[in-house]
């Protein structure tokens, strides 16, 4: 096996997409597993697959283990013991607290967040966050690795939990789920308010752009009149948890907040990512 240039810990499909961003760009990679003969389906042929760290240190390597911190920094512990700091690492994780995992480790001056989103071989853009003690050299290590896939970097200037787009997201998410759950409207129509209005819209002009344009004296006086009123309550919204509960966990399970019953998971994403690919295509040539 080739010295990977970057080593993915975690064989999901969070990992097997950012293997495969790395590897379709040729730059060598592996995914460190378990146990690589239950993982070998649906890895592109070009990634590597090992059950134990090489015995060369990687110049990257990003953590996509389970959202669980004692597992994460299990993985950690075993990584610095055995490269010294020599590598970059990074956590691909979505809602951690990041300067939590950092606090542990030995070098944290080498340690950032990462995160990629799913489908991760199809998502043009990945947000890279530093923890207080990150050097910038690690970060534009990083950085180098993954514009060399062609992917753009979205640079924070400092790691906060759930980084920015999946605290954008959360933030829609929860005052729809609170819309649902008081009988204002249906997932069919929040899902239809996002596709016709929302996405097309934010697509052209962003968020913050559009105020511009639209006028911030209109803005401000309908934040006023309006943000009292939003949903600021600090708990979940209550079908999606009782969905959870009940094992009701989407397309997996075969039903979700839509019933899945007899749906091919991998076509219903194969084509998700197909559609996105071609709208992602669409938008860059028309930038």
């Amino acid at each position: 096996m080739k010295q990977p240039e970057v080593l993915i810990i975690g064989s999901g499909v969070m990992g097997r997409g950012i293997a495969k961003s790395f590897v379709s760009a040729g730059i060598p990679t592996a995914i460190l597993s378990r146990n690589v003969a239950n993982v070998a389906v649906g890895v592109d042929e070009r990634v590597a697959l090992i059950e134990k760290l090489p015995p060369n240190a990687p110049e990257l390597i990003i953590e996509a283990v389970p959202e669980k911190m004692a597992l994460k920094l299990k993985s950690y512990a075993a990584i610095e013991a055995a490269y010294a700091g020599k590598p970059v690492l990074a956590s691909n994780t979505s809602t951690l607290d990041l300067e939590e995992l950092a606090r542990p480790l030995q070098h944290p001056e080498r340690f950032l967040g990462i995160h990629y989103f799913m489908p991760a071989e199809v998502n043009a853009v990945v947000e890279v966050a530093p923890v207080r003690a990150t050097l910038p050299a690690a970060t534009d290590a990083a950085v180098r690795l993954i514009e060399a896939t062609g992917k753009s970097v979205l640079r924070l200037k400092r790691a906060v939990p759930g980084l920015l787009i999946n605290r954008l997201q959360h933030a829609i998410l929860h005052e729809a789920y609170y819309l649902m759950d008081e009988g204002v409207v249906t997932a069919e129509e929040i899902d239809r308010c996002a596709r016709e209005i929302l996405a097309p819209r934010i697509c052209i002009t962003g968020l913050i752009e559009q105020k511009d344009i639209s006028g911030l004296d209109t803005h401000a006086l309908s934040q006023q009149a309006l943000v009292p009123l939003l949903h600021h309550g600090d708990k979940p919204g209550r079908r999606l948890q009782e969905l959870y509960a009940a094992g009701h966990l989407g397309i997996k399970s075969g039903k979700g907040f839509y019933d899945w019953s007899g749906k091919d998971a991998a076509k219903v994403k194969a084509e998700g990512a197909r559609k996105l690919g071609d709208l992602l295509a669409y938008l860059k040539e028309h930038r």
